[in-house]
């Protein structure tokens, strides 16, 4: 299985939308394609729906942290939401939830932001 990214900018908030498998495979291409965007259009906040993440290794948390470091030097926050069990618990125990906040939804994620 592959990864689907769809990227949508709103203001400054990049939402990231994942379906399929986040892996050694497919990290490159959302790292190249988030770096890109984060730059060209001055972002400072990004928000990761993983609803449809069937599946993420090492690879895929590294290229989460990454942009999350990004984000950080830009002054903006990073948050996950409709998160599925299986990816959850990756973030659980890879201790991402301390330094990304979770929300329920999308649509929440963007209130917090200031943005909906």
């Amino acid at each position: 299985m592959s990864l689907t990214v769809d990227l949508e900018v709103k203001q400054n908030v990049l939402c990231v939308r994942l379906a399929g498998e986040l892996d050694h495979h497919t990290a490159e291409n959302l790292r190249e394609q988030a770096s890109t965007i984060i730059q060209k259009q001055q972002i400072t906040h990004i928000i990761l729906n993983l609803e449809q993440l069937s599946f993420m290794d090492s690879s895929g948390l590294g290229v989460i942290l990454g942009r999350y470091k990004q984000i950080k030097n830009n002054g903006g926050e990073m948050v996950v939401c409709s998160i599925s069990p299986a990816v959850k618990r990756l973030f659980e125990m890879s201790g991402l939830f301390k330094i990304i906040r979770l929300e329920e939804s999308e649509k929440n994620a963007l209130q917090k932001l200031g943005v909906a």
